[in-house]
Order: structure tokens, then sequence, then C-alpha cells
């Protein structure tokens, strides 16, 4: 992540898109620990707007804000990681407790205004609308994990929370920097319905974008629970269970639920909350309305 400059962002450039997958896991961690990362242009503009009034604000304001878009969310944290001392041992795990710890405008003294994914992607709309429905899903795993978790009493349901909701950050950061590659992935699954993501990528990237996620997530120091619950080779934890089922079932109903891995899905859900495959779906199909707008 390039942390050189805060206000790089006030210089229009022509962004410059991979045309070819890297190496491996270590050269694309390498590319993306050193690449600009832009963020939502709402985000950007709530921002500009929240610091026209920073000595009028605190972090319940700013919060919000930031916890709503996920690449700004790991953009934050990766920054609050860099001001932990080596020998402090204490992690910062939330986004509001992180801000209470770097204070409003050493915050906006850090983040100049921002580069948006709409700029980088505004002559890329197909990648920019695949975007958008990555988003989407993140939002609609991030409401399941929190459904499940209050079902099952989690003791860390925010963390559960945010770690659904980040769950596919790495897919974002891969449809900002390498769209053409990531259409060719995308169009490889449409020829091929049962061809998995995991295949596609590897055939395509070089690369699973879950191992991209769990590198990245170290390598910036963010939350050793969030890191912990979020990695989905080691699904043993209950915790680990809820975001992977929670991002699998946002993925497979985008659409609708006639999904034909939907059954699986709800049989292994149904084993996490300790009810029947039946009482599960009602359960979903409960979630899901509750989410719906309007």
């Amino acid at each position: 992540m390039d942390t050189s400059d805060p206000h790089a962002s006030d210089a229009a450039a022509t962004p410059v898109f991979l045309k070819w997958p890297l190496r491996d896991l270590r050269t694309w961690v390498r590319h993306f620990m050193r690449a600009e990362i832009p963020v939502l242009a709402s985000t950007a503009q709530a921002l500009e707007e929240l610091r026209a009034r920073e000595d009028d604000i605190g972090p319940g304001d700013l919060g919000p804000v930031l916890r709503a878009d996920p690449l700004m969310t790991v953009k934050f944290m990766a920054h609050v990681a860099t001001l932990r001392r080596d020998e402090d041992d204490t992690e910062t795990e939330s986004i509001t407790s992180a801000l209470v710890m770097t204070g409003i405008t050493p915050f906006f003294n850090r983040f100049g205004p921002q580069p948006t994914v709409e700029d980088r992607l505004r002559e890329q709309p197909e990648a920019l609308e695949a975007l958008y429905e990555v988003l989407q899903r993140s939002e609609r795993a991030a409401h399941f994990a929190m459904a499940f978790a209050v079902h099952r009493s989690d003791t860390d349901i925010d963390m559960i929370h945010e770690a659904a909701f980040l769950h596919d950050f790495a897919e974002l950061l891969m449809w900002c920097h390498a769209p053409d590659l990531m259409l060719q992935v995308r169009q490889a699954q449409q020829r091929d319905p049962g061809l998995r993501s995991v295949l596609a990528q590897r055939s395509l990237l070089n690369v699973e974008l879950d191992d991209l996620r769990q590198a990245l997530l170290r390598l910036w120091h963010l939350p050793r629970l969030l890191i912990r619950i979020s990695d989905g080779k080691h699904a043993d934890h209950p915790s680990v269970q809820n975001v992977v089922l929670a991002s699998r079932l946002a993925r497979h109903t985008m659409k609708g639920w006639d999904n034909p891995a939907l059954g699986s899905d709800v049989e292994e859900l149904s084993q996490l909350l300790n009810a029947s495959p039946r009482v599960t779906l009602a359960f979903l199909h409960k979630v899901d309305s509750a989410s719906a707008p309007g």
C-alpha cells in the first residue's frame, strides 16, 4: 500500500492496469503493498464534508463512513497498525477505538482527498459494475454473518460482521488494478458454470484471492482476531464457519434462491445453527427479507 504521499490523489493521472498475471502470491502481495488503494466516491465525498467541520466531529461521526467502505477500512486499519510500537501487544480492534487513538485532525492530515474507484474505472464500465456487485455481495455477507452470530450468541459479533464485510476486499483490489484479467476470470466461469472460482483464479491470475487476502491482512498487521476469523482454510472454528458460509450464501443468492449449490450451503449452516435444514432455510429467507431495501 502506497503510504508515501497522503495527498497523492490530488494529481490526476491515467490509471495503469495490469494486463498480464503476476508470477505468484509473493509477487501479487509485493504489488499491492505498494499500490494505491482507491475508495468509493461516496466515501471520498463524505470525508471531505466532514473535513470541512473537523473541529466539531468525533469518532462517532467519522467511524460509520470508514466502516461502510471495505477499501477505506483496510486502508485506515493498515495505517493504524504502523503507529503501534513494536513492543505494544495491544491491538486496536475497532475503527472507533482506532480513531480515538489517532485523533480526528491527525486522521485528516494523513488522509487527504481520496482517489476513487469511479475515477479509476471511468473507462472500464464493465469492471466498475462488477466491483459494485462485489460490494453488494460484501454487504449481504456481513448481514448474514451478523444474523448467524446473534442467533448463536457469539461474543465476537462485531468482528465476525467485519470479517464477512472484508472477505472479498482482495477481489475489489483486483478489479481496480487488473480489470481485464478479472473479466477473463468472469468470462471463463460464464463459459463453464461448473468451474470453481479458485481454479479459474489459479489458472488466469496465478493466485487464489483468499490467499492474497490473508497475506495482505497479515502484512498490514490487521487485528489477529480478524485474520483468524477470515481464514476459511482453517474453518474448524464456528466463527470462521460463520464467515465462510455467510460469504458463500451471499454469492450463491445474489441473483435468487435457485442456485444448485444452495442445498449444501443450507445443510452446513443447519449444523452451525443447530437447526433442521427446513428451519434454517426459513431463517435465511427471514434474514434476507429484513435486509431488503424499503
